[in-house]
């Protein structure tokens, strides 16, 4: 049990009977949502309401009359199938859910989601469902707050001040990002993070025992959280005394043992997997009906609670007005850091094309050089104009080209632009998110391309919710070489190009590659990916970007009159056609080459069409599987890739071994344009 100083049982009109009514109104609109959807998870909300009244009745700072206020308490439903304790909470406390739409919960148009969804509802701070994704993303949310405390704040104004609270199940802690999310949250001593662990012991298939053998609060101490423990998870005062030990530290993150029972007071279901994931019957919530002395009311919500939550709301306001006129001083004291970090918001790189301008001429890019380093100069040009720009590798920085300056973040220190993100693929993208959801802060992570598969999913969620995130993905193809097929990605920039939302950028060269950072960083409605090369390329000029940008594509070698075949390529594979189309000039074949960075962008300009590719047969090039350019080509077209898996030994030999040089593109060009002969 904790230890905590104990607090008042009587806050701001708020009494024992008042509590009693919140948690039950909770458990009652969870179960009667489920009923009528007749689907749904109510055994979560039954057995944690009492810690979720708890938390935002008394502890929660937030308002719902502004719902994005910067310097609100972040709330995250992690167990995310329990989403109508969400939805209860945000219409009881007074956020815009009218009760119809728990009434019609789960049903397609509403605004309460089988899920939360970011964006969809009022209050839902991050989209949920994937185990795990929200204490990772809440990870991000508390490290933003806290590298923004320490640009923002000073002496005289504090405008960045509040903390993230989680409420996390069985499900979240089994699932691996929770391990390196926690880890990293552990060593960089994010204080103002609390997870609040629902200990019920059950998942769907039964006993959470019969898979998981894990002391999780020994896991999480491991990790340097403080650990503290609710032995009744229907005690208000244990759980408001260890929501306010929790508040009161800063020197480390806490994880909060509340022991539980799912599917609480539900006769014959509660303590069983069968409370988990079904509506509970009619009979049965009859029968908690008479065990709560509630009435036989549907979505009942009594005035007792409706006045505690308005009385909350009220403080919350004034709260909030305060803090707009410190955040008024503060920015007129401050005026650069406020343009700069724009508090609740994404910043605009407003200066990212003029400082990007001189790359994409190729002015300082000529000769050769492998894209991750051209990268690299981009990077840094960009993060000279752009201060809200942070963040890291997976561990690779040095091989990503990912270093730039500002000073790394620390436990003591959060003012560094630099994160240490460690070999956390995965933990790593979802903290992106958070940070980005967070707002006030524009964020980057890399890795190899190959190791995409163990973040794709927090990607995946970066999309869905539109987050501007950008990852900087390196070492794109068999060119690795001697690392092996284990390393050599063939599969993945096409596995990335199906994922909606997704802006998948692989440029050419040093100029494409500024380029493919100015869309990055103009792109604010979704993540983006760069795919880079780790060997070098030639440098091709600056001509034809604007087309780029436009329409994702350019040529960059034009044949002289009508072209008898187009050799259509991305990434490292232009510079290989460019080789091949001078093999067919001196077979007499004129051939034009166009790059393409942005094949969605070319796939949408050719359907809208606003750009055409020259009317001749195309050979489509790139190191990887073809299934997509073969969707791209017509009959008379060719495509040239790997649909199996690579080898190890020098790149360029193993390039060669799979079909990928340009003496081999250019006899498949001679065919596909009919000119064997010439």
């Amino acid at each position: 049990m904790s230890t905590a100083p104990s607090v008042p049982a009587e806050r701001a009109g708020q009494s024992a009977d008042t509590d009693e009514l919140g948690v039950a109104t909770l458990r009652f609109l969870a179960a009667d949502a489920v009923q009528a959807a007749n689907s749904g998870h109510p055994g979560l909300p039954l057995g944690t309401a009492p810690a979720a009244w708890t938390l935002w009745s008394r502890h929660l700072r937030h308002d719902p009359a502004a719902p994005d206020w910067a310097d609100r308490d972040r709330f995250v439903l992690s167990a995310g199938h329990g989403s109508m304790l969400l939805y209860g909470l945000l219409h009881v406390f007074g956020y815009d859910l009218p009760i119809e739409e728990l009434k019609n919960f789960r049903q397609l148009g509403s605004r309460t989601p089988g899920h939360p969804e970011f964006g969809h509802t009022v209050g839902v701070e991050t989209t949920t469902g994937p185990l795990g994704q929200g204490i990772a993303t809440a990870v991000g949310l508390a490290l933003a707050e806290r590298m923004l405390a320490a640009r923002c704040n000073t002496a005289e104004h504090t405008v960045v001040d509040h903390r993230t609270w989680v409420l996390a199940g069985d499900g979240d802690l089994m699932e691996g990002i929770s391990h390196e999310a926690a880890s990293l949250a552990g060593k960089l001593r994010l204080g103002r993070l609390t997870v609040i662990y629902d200990d019920n012991d059950i998942t769907i298939d039964g006993s959470a025992g019969q898979s998981c053998a894990d002391d999780a609060a020994a896991r999480f101490a491991s990790y340097g959280w403080r650990t503290l423990w609710v032995d009744d998870g229907n005690d208000i005062e244990a759980l408001d005394r260890a929501f306010a030990e929790a508040a009161a530290t800063e020197d480390r993150p806490t994880f909060i043992t509340v022991k539980t029972t799912i599917g609480y007071g539900a006769p014959g279901v509660e303590g069983t997997s069968k409370a988990h994931g079904s509506p509970l019957g009619n009979e049965t919530i009859a029968a908690m009906r008479e065990r709560f002395g509630w009435p036989d009311e549907a979505f009942h919500v009594p005035a007792e609670v409706r006045m505690a939550t308005a009385e909350r709301a009220a403080q919350a306001a004034k709260t909030r007005l305060d803090w707009t006129r410190t955040h008024e001083e503060w920015a007129a004291a401050n005026p650069e850091t406020a343009e700069a970090f724009t508090l609740g918001r994404i910043p605009v790189a407003d200066k990212a094309v003029e400082a990007l301008a001189p790359l994409a001429d190729g002015a300082v890019a000529e000769g050769r050089a492998a894209t991750r380093k051209a990268s690299g100069a981009a990077l840094n040009a960009l993060a000279a104009v752009y201060p809200a720009l942070v963040g890291g590798s997976a561990d690779l920085a040095s091989s990503t080209n990912t270093a730039i300056p500002g000073g790394a973040v620390t436990p003591d220190d959060a003012s560094g632009r630099t994160i240490h993100f460690g070999i956390r693929e995965h933990g790593m993208a979802a903290a992106m998110n958070g940070i980005s959801l967070h707002g006030g802060l524009r964020v980057f992570g890399s890795t190899f391309l190959v190791f995409a598969d163990y973040l794709r999913p927090a990607l995946r969620l970066a999309a869905l919710m539109k987050q501007p995130v950008v990852h900087i993905l390196t070492h794109d193809s068999v060119h690795v070489g001697e690392d092996g097929p284990t390393h050599q990605p063939v599969e993945h920039v096409e596995s990335l190009r199906i994922i909606p939302g997704v802006t998948v950028l692989r440029p050419a060269d040093s100029a494409e590659t500024a380029a493919a950072w100015g869309i990055a960083a103009a792109t604010l409605d979704g993540p983006t990916a760069l795919i880079l090369s780790r060997q070098d390329l030639p440098n091709l000029g600056g001509a034809g970007l604007d087309d780029v940008r436009a329409h994702g594509a350019r040529t960059v070698r034009a044949a002289q009159g009508d072209p008898a075949v187009v050799l259509v390529a991305s990434g490292s594979e232009v510079s290989l056609a460019l080789v091949a189309a001078e093999l067919l000039a001196d077979r007499g074949v004129e051939a034009t080459v166009v790059s393409v960075p942005w094949r969605e962008r070319l796939e949408a300009s050719l359907r809208e069409g606003s750009y055409r590719l020259p009317d001749a047969p195309a050979v489509f090039v790139e190191a990887g599987v073809t299934v997509g350019w073969r969707a791209l080509a017509g009959p008379r077209d060719a495509v040239i890739g790997i649909d199996r898996f690579g080898e190890s030994g020098p790149g360029h030999e193993v390039a060669d071994h799979l079909g990928l040089s340009a003496s081999a593109v250019a006899r498949v060009a001679l065919a596909t344009a009919g000119a064997e002969d010439a």
